[in-house]
């Protein structure tokens, strides 16, 4: 009855925005995302915690989300196991439930590159509505080249918490036949806007172009004989003299 009643006030919000970049260079990147979230605040940080349930079996190394747990406790494991093989995604360095839970973790190609990530989910009952907030900061070395990777991560982790808010209101991460609908009408615009932007560009670069004078002159064509030679005008005809 909960996530039935919470799945109505959903469809007013809005789904997460991408991150806002607060820092971005070579060495490090710090990454948020906000917005409501259709449950209580203990309910929220309970969902968090079930991250099999939420997350895309893309962005897993066995291929099966069901094969993630998070331990929600200090020093708790954010782990991946299967019958292959395992993965320590994480830490849990805090957690305090209904409030905050925050994970040390080099997501996904970040862990290979030795790089230091901490994710925090902030969870806030203000004016009887749940506000959620993730941040996400990874620092390396200055060869690191964060500042490029920034919107890859951004990419992947704003998808993955747009699941986890529709598993809030509603039990289920997919998106539906609505949203579907729309993200594809959003990028249909989008290519659209880029086509008719592509071609802005290439009428003003030929205008300049144009105005600039740049354009070869048109040479005049002289007919000529069979030998190649120029051919020569006709004489007008003689005036015959006038008699006295």
């Amino acid at each position: 009855m909960r996530r039935i009643a919470f799945a109505l006030a959903i469809a007013a919000f809005a789904p997460f925005a991408h991150a806002e970049v607060k820092e971005s260079s070579a060495d490090a990147f710090f990454l948020t995302y906000s917005g409501p979230v259709a449950a209580p605040t203990a309910t929220t940080y309970a969902d968090i915690v079930q991250i099999a349930r939420w997350w895309d079996s893309e962005h897993t190394y066995s291929g099966k989300a069901a094969n993630l747990t998070i331990k929600p406790e200090a020093g708790g494991c954010f782990c991946e196991r299967w019958k292959d093989g395992s993965v320590e995604h994480g830490e849990v360095l805090m957690a305090m439930p209904g409030k905050v839970l925050r994970i040390r973790t080099a997501l996904g190609p970040l862990q290979e590159r030795a790089l230091t990530g901490v994710l925090t989910f902030w969870i806030k009952n203000e004016d009887s509505a749940t506000t959620l907030t993730v941040e996400y900061r990874v620092n390396g070395a200055n060869a690191s080249g964060l500042d490029e990777l920034a919107p890859s991560v951004d990419d992947v982790l704003g998808a993955q918490l747009d699941r986890l808010r529709r598993y809030i209101a509603t039990g289920n991460p997919e998106p539906s036949a609505e949203e579907k609908a729309a993200a594809a009408a959003a990028a249909s615009a989008a290519k659209a806007a880029a086509d008719d932007a592509d071609i802005a560009a290439r009428v003003d670069e030929l205008k300049t172009e144009l105005q600039s004078g740049n354009k070869a002159p048109v040479k005049a064509t002289v007919p000529t004989g069979k030998s190649g030679a120029a051919k020569p005008k006709d004489k007008p005809p003689e005036t015959p003299p006038q008699h006295p």
